[in-house]
């Protein structure tokens, strides 16, 4: 894969094919450790346009935990108009950077752990379209929302990384 089709980011660019696996998550979660690994290799072979928009899919169900008057603030959708803006090109690294504050302002304002999780989850996600490496910490956020909604429930993990790795899979496949 050519650089620049793998990140926008010169550093993450520099970085390209390089990572070392499996990476460790940067919350603490209780996962499938090789489930995630998978994940992670995945990702890798996504271009940058691809794994934020395979971030954003995974992310968006999550929305649901949100409460009420956050699941209708105009900010998740002045979120994604900035994300997709910025994946076209539209806008620069700093006009995306205001519009993911957004995003990350509605999980500073959650009330309960799940809501300020399922916003993570989308936080990161938007993030995804400047730096590849929010991709996995969304994903691993929205484990952390299943460790929270199904206690001591692996089987729900499972099936939330087996559906990742296969989105992941088909958006690879969607562009070959």
């Amino acid at each position: 894969m050519e650089p620049e089709i793998y990140s926008w980011n010169l550093h993450e660019q520099s970085l390209m094919g390089q990572a070392k696996f499996p990476s460790q998550p940067k919350i603490k979660i209780f996962d499938h450790s090789e489930l995630r690994a998978d994940l992670e290799k995945q990702l890798e072979l996504l271009s940058h346009k691809e794994l934020a928009e395979w971030a954003l899919v995974n992310a968006q169900p999550f929305l649901v935990y949100l409460s009420a008057p956050r699941i209708s603030d105009p900010r998740i959708q002045q979120a994604i108009d900035a994300f997709q803006q910025k994946i076209a090109g539209e806008i620069s690294a700093y006009e995306f950077w205001q519009a993911g504050f957004l995003a990350n302002q509605i999980a500073k304002e959650s009330k309960t752990p799940i809501e300020k999780y399922a916003a993570r989850v989308f936080a990161q996600a938007i993030a995804t379209a400047h730096m590849r490496g929010h991709a996995l910490v969304s994903a691993d956020y929205s484990v952390k929302v299943f460790n929270l909604l199904f206690p001591d429930n692996q089987t729900e993990v499972l099936k939330l990384r087996q559906k990742q790795i296969k989105t992941a899979q088909q958006k690879s496949e969607e562009n070959r």
